[in-house]
């Protein structure tokens, strides 16, 4: 379109020169900046990334999983990215890592699981469950920004290494940043375990039990 639009210009130019013009007003046709701001609403935010192509993840989804919860909630927990029954329902944590996610909210944080938000790195579930690859991670990192920025939590909780490493751009070793303090951005971040890691290592359980019982004094 550009370029028919400069040819058919360049023809009218070519004219008037012939009719004895030097000059014109003319202006050769320019392409309008793009609008790259997000909603200010979580509705609208939601909506546009329903409809988002950005990556190869759009091509393997069923559903885009955005986030749900209360939507001025104090409390944020973000994982990595949906599983294989978050993308068929649409909802993040669902599947067995969710039921555990629940009892962690409900049982030691004495909160229902409705009056927290909960999210992931990224919207659509990665092919063979397998880890989100930076380009992805990073070309849905706006969206995730722009959730919490819009429901402005007090304590973010990153649900395994994944969501620390984007979210800090730290890469050390959960077990080693596990349950420390960062303030950052208007917010407290704690790591912990995720919850399917929790699943397929019992014994870590513990250490999540910790973990907990210190947000719920920040709480």
């Amino acid at each position: 379109m550009k370029n028919l639009k400069n040819a058919l210009l360049l023809k009218q130019l070519y004219r008037l020169k012939q009719l004895g013009y030097s000059y014109t007003s003319v202006v050769p046709f320019q392409e309008e900046e793009p609008d790259l701001t997000l909603p200010n609403t979580l509705e609208k935010l939601q909506k546009q990334a329903l409809e988002c192509h950005l990556c190869l993840l759009s091509k393997s989804r069923t559903h885009v999983v955005f986030g749900e919860g209360d939507l001025n909630a104090d409390l944020m927990f973000i994982g990595e990215a949906p599983g294989a029954t978050e993308d068929r329902l649409g909802k993040p944590f669902v599947g067995r890592s969710g039921e555990l996610l629940t009892k962690m909210i409900e049982n030691v944080l004495h909160v229902k699981r409705e009056e927290v938000y909960i999210t992931n790195i990224v919207k659509c579930r990665p092919t063979d469950n397998r880890e989100p690859s930076p380009t992805e991670a990073h070309t849905c990192q706006p969206y995730l920004l722009k959730q919490i920025e819009l429901i402005s939590p007090k304590i973010i909780i990153a649900l395994g290494a994944t969501a620390y490493h984007y979210l800090t751009g730290d890469e050390t070793n959960i077990s080693k940043v596990r349950g420390t303090i960062h303030k950052q951005n208007g917010y407290t971040l704690i790591p912990t375990y995720h919850p399917s890691y929790l699943l397929r290592n019992p014994s870590a359980k513990k250490d999540v039990f910790e973990d907990l019982k210190m947000i719920k004094e920040l709480m």
